[in-house]
């Protein structure tokens, strides 16, 4: 007789919270849903926040909260799910960072909880009860772990690089 695995049943739990949570913030992005600010109220915040340009930041950001979050939820791709997850959320990180640490501040708590959460399942895989197991791993592969995260960190990396040289930019040109 086979039971439930509890570890199983915890990564579909936490894979479908985590998951969730990120297509809603995707969804704002968007498509305006929840009351974000849509495509367009998006891409103007990004522009604003040092993000440019700001409609392909707008986008970037809400596929790989919405399309990582959906992946993660179905528990498939798991590693890429969580890889872009947790990139997009880098880059609210460095947003929030100047706020300090935690979220009633405005800090960086929230997303920084939702990034390590999403690089987590990416790293431990979906477990038993996800489309990963079902379709016998064909997108979870031992080398999609490397290639994914190395991938989302090289673009993070450059993301988070080219709004802190922006940043530097416009505070230089105030000063003239």
């Amino acid at each position: 007789m086979t039971c439930l695995n509890r570890r199983d049943l915890g990564l579909l739990v936490l894979r479908a919270g985590t998951g969730a949570v990120l297509m809603a913030h995707g969804a704002q992005k968007l498509f305006g849903c929840f009351g974000g600010g849509g495509l367009d109220g998006t891409a103007a915040a990004m522009e604003h926040m040092g993000f440019k340009p700001g409609k392909q930041s707008a986008i970037a950001a809400g596929l790989g909260e919405m399309g990582g979050g959906a992946l993660l939820t179905l528990g498939l791709a798991t590693p890429a799910a969580g890889a872009a997850a947790a990139g997009a959320m880098a880059g609210a990180v460095s947003v929030h960072a100047p706020a300090g640490f935690f979220a009633q501040g405005g800090g960086f708590e929230y997303p920084a909880f939702l990034g390590f959460t999403a690089a987590a399942v990416g790293l431990a895989g979906a477990g038993r009860y996800s489309l990963d197991h079902a379709t016998d791993h064909l997108l979870d592969q031992p080398w999609t772990v490397a290639v994914a995260f190395l991938t989302s960190a090289a673009a993070a990396a450059v993301v988070v690089g080219r709004r802190a040289k922006e940043q530097d930019r416009d505070k230089s040109e105030s000063f003239d």
